[in-house]
């Protein structure tokens, strides 16, 4: 009797930002966790809010303040036609993101820059680890002595669950070193308090820590260890491939 696949496994180390953050903020059980499940994911169909964070980045570079635009992203997202029960979850899960930045926004201080488009984001390679990374702005300032600062953001959204702070401030210190690790452009620099963690539950914002650098060094350690691990890691019990 054949049984349907319901994991699929990806041969080489791999790990998103996100889970490298909250890799970095875990307990050790929850680390192996984490990292069972970047090498087996589960082919099981997983609600994505890529809708609504290309809603939310075009209008965080908008400089825009009336959040009725937003609700009537929102409202469309509910009213359109859905194929099936996961299409319908979908939608409305996109919708509620929309909702909840909308509640929060009025009190989610950036600083003070010019908002740009993410543009193009390549995954980099850290002590044998692949590590995706996901940016929703950039951003860009001229400072009083003329000298040209950058850095991005990235959204969190988990619903009705605030980001811990420790994840936070790990995943700001990963961008501050992702952006040196892949180099800014000529005679720009990157500014750690450009580099942001944006929480969409509560309306947190973690700049990248005063210790960004250590903390990126912690993370290249943390990497190592997964790389060496990654061959032995035991799949979930009852995984069919």
């Amino acid at each position: 009797m054949l049984h349907q696949k319901t994991h699929r496994e990806v041969k080489n180390p791999q790990i998103s930002a996100r889970y490298l953050a909250d890799y970095m903020a875990a307990s050790e059980t929850a680390k192996r966790r984490i990292v069972r499940n970047c090498k087996f994911q589960a082919l099981a169909r997983v609600i994505q809010h890529d809708e609504a964070k290309l809603i939310l980045s075009k209008f965080i570079r908008s400089g825009e303040s009336d959040t009725s635009i937003l609700a009537q992203e929102s409202e469309r997202l509910r009213k359109r036609m859905a194929d099936s029960e996961f299409e319908r979850d979908l939608y409305d899960h996109n919708a509620d993101y929309i909702d909840t930045f909308a509640d929060v926004s009025a009190w989610m201080m950036l600083p003070k820059a010019d908002i740009l488009s993410p543009g193009k984001v390549s995954p980099i390679e850290i002590n044998g680890v692949k590590v995706t990374a996901e940016l929703h702005f950039r951003l860009r300032r001229l400072t009083k002595t003329n000298k040209i600062v950058v850095g991005a953001g990235m959204l969190r959204y988990a619903k009705g669950r605030p980001l811990a702070e420790p994840v936070g401030e790990w995943q700001s210190a990963f961008l501050f070193g992702y952006l040196n690790k892949i180099g800014p452009e000529p005679a720009t620099e990157v500014d750690r308090k450009l580099c942001l963690t944006l929480d969409i539950a509560c309306g947190a914002v973690y700049p990248a820590p005063t210790n960004s650098v250590r903390r990126f060094q912690h993370m290249e350690s943390a990497c190592a260890s997964i790389a060496e691990r990654w061959p032995n890691i035991a799949a979930p019990e009852n995984a069919v491939f």
